[in-house]
């Protein structure tokens, strides 16, 4: 399940989510927030019936913490220990998440969300790496007239969120590598609330007090610490049915099943096979120099330096053409940064704004958002962008373009343009004489605002730097053509 959620946020062929977007979808906060009550009546079976399963199983930060715990008990066996719940950090967390849901504070869900926490760590720090190694095999194929892979752009979109994502992979590997299911069972806001139906599950882990010989190795190897062997309890909302205390028990004495079922003496099994659990995918990505090398500097045509443009300043946040309206996309997003790992064009970026800090936003500099694309409506798993046609996309207004006068070229160097008009794709976008009383007068642009959807794409192609001379503008709602 952790490879499968991985790739689907590495992929840059932009393929991979037609077979494991399923994946996002049946996590417990992207479901809730798109109300597919399907999956919510699903996970809370599941839970009542096997107990917190989700949470060693579907999870990928609950599997990504296993791994950590597993490279260090290769190291450092038996090296748990009973410990009792931390119930004011545990309930404290999840009343916090539950008013900031209420609220409105979105950046504080999206922080303190799972799956979400997850996939800002592989967007910003696993998929770099592994662009420019798709960069290094695209440079390979190249020089053997090859294009079976082709480069990409590898940039830090946004530099508060890459450290937002740094400092939640360092928080949760020390804790994870101290206390295995430290953060699964203090912090976690998904892990509280199915802690609280896994207390009453059908199926749990029991001792047979019987036959227990007091050997601690149940309670050295829980890595959820929630197992006492020396009073034969287990406490069921911090368990995650991983399964280790019962590989590690050599007298049979402990069980996982209905406790009330009978146990009937049995023949000791052969033992599991602990690889089957006991897996770690790497990737190991050499030769960045080759891709670095590529992108070292633009320059136009070999004999100028391309000077970097800089985001323009919207009095209205752009979002992507499905999301509704701006109100609707903050409700729903968690800040997974799917779409935004997803984007074939660069155009979807984390916010910086603390308002809407981490969840994404639409900006030109590097790429125009395409009217026959949909591929951010097609993966995000919670609802925030909803699936739209490629027809529909084209009559959905998210925005107008702006023209400003003072960064055309036509004022400040004195020549004729039109890139923006001759790129529009809707055609919302006139060359008109600057003096209306002079048709030999420099020509520039003019917007038809019923026409632009907002697409970005004359910010895009417009040649003043550092400032366009042309941008667009969002709509707090949108609307259709």
């Amino acid at each position: 399940m952790m490879v499968m959620v991985t790739l689907l946020f590495l992929d840059v062929s932009g393929t991979l989510h037609h077979f494991l977007g399923w994946t996002a979808r049946i996590q417990f906060l992207p479901a809730l927030l798109a109300l597919n009550v399907v999956v919510i009546v699903a996970l809370v079976l599941l839970t009542l019936i096997f107990g917190r399963i989700y949470c060693s199983v579907i999870c990928p930060l609950g599997i990504f913490q296993d791994i950590v715990s597993w490279i260090h008990g290769k190291r450092k066996k038996n090296r748990f220990t009973a410990s009792p719940e931390k119930r004011w950090l545990r309930y404290g967390v999840l009343a916090l998440f539950i008013i900031a849901f209420i609220a409105g504070i979105h950046s504080l869900v999206a922080l303190l969300a799972p799956y979400s926490s997850y996939g800002r760590m592989v967007a910003n720090l696993l998929l770099p790496v592994y662009q420019w190694g798709n960069n290094l095999l695209a440079a390979i194929a190249e020089r053997v007239d090859s294009y079976a892979f082709y480069g990409v752009d590898v940039w830090i979109k946004s530099l508060p969120t890459f450290l937002i994502a740094l400092a939640t992979f360092i928080i949760i590997v020390v804790l994870a590598w101290r206390g295995g299911r430290t953060y699964c069972n203090t912090i976690c806001p998904v892990g509280t609330i199915l802690a609280q139906l896994a207390r009453f599950s059908w199926l749990k882990v029991y001792f047979d007090a019987d036959k227990c010989k007091s050997c601690s190795m149940c309670t050295k190897n829980c890595k959820a610490s929630c197992i006492d062997f020396t009073t034969h309890k287990v406490d069921y909302t911090r368990c995650v049915a991983c399964g280790n205390c019962l590989e590690k028990c050599k007298f049979d004495a402990l069980h996982y099943g209905h406790p009330k079922a009978a146990v009937q003496p049995i023949q000791p099994a052969e033992k599991p096979d602990d690889a089957r659990r006991a897996f770690l995918v790497g990737t190991a990505i050499v030769g960045a120099d080759v891709a670095l090398a590529q992108a070292a500097k633009k320059v136009d045509g070999g004999l100028a330096v391309i000077e970097d443009k800089v985001p323009a300043k919207r009095t209205t946040p752009i979002t992507p053409p499905g999301s509704v309206s701006a109100k609707h996309f903050a409700q729903h997003c968690t800040a997974c940064q799917l779409c935004v790992a997803k984007c074939p064009n660069g155009v979807l970026r984390p916010s910086s704004d603390p308002q809407r800090l981490m969840q994404p936003e639409m900006s030109f500099e590097r790429g125009a958002c395409r009217p026959e694309c949909v591929e951010c409506s097609t993966v995000c798993p919670t609802g925030a962008i909803k699936p739209i046609t490629v027809a529909q996309k084209s009559s959905t207004m998210i925005g107008h373009a702006v023209w400003v006068k003072e960064n055309c070229l036509i004022t400040t160097d004195g020549v004729s343009c039109g890139n923006c008009a001759r790129h529009c794709p809707v055609g919302a976008i006139m060359m008109v004489p600057s003096n209306s009383e002079d048709d030999t007068s420099p020509m520039v642009p003019a917007v038809n605002i019923a026409m632009c959807i907002g697409c970005g794409t004359c910010e895009y192609v417009c040649p003043s730097r550092p400032y366009s001379a042309i941008f667009v503008e969002g709509h707090e709602m949108h609307k259709e053509i």
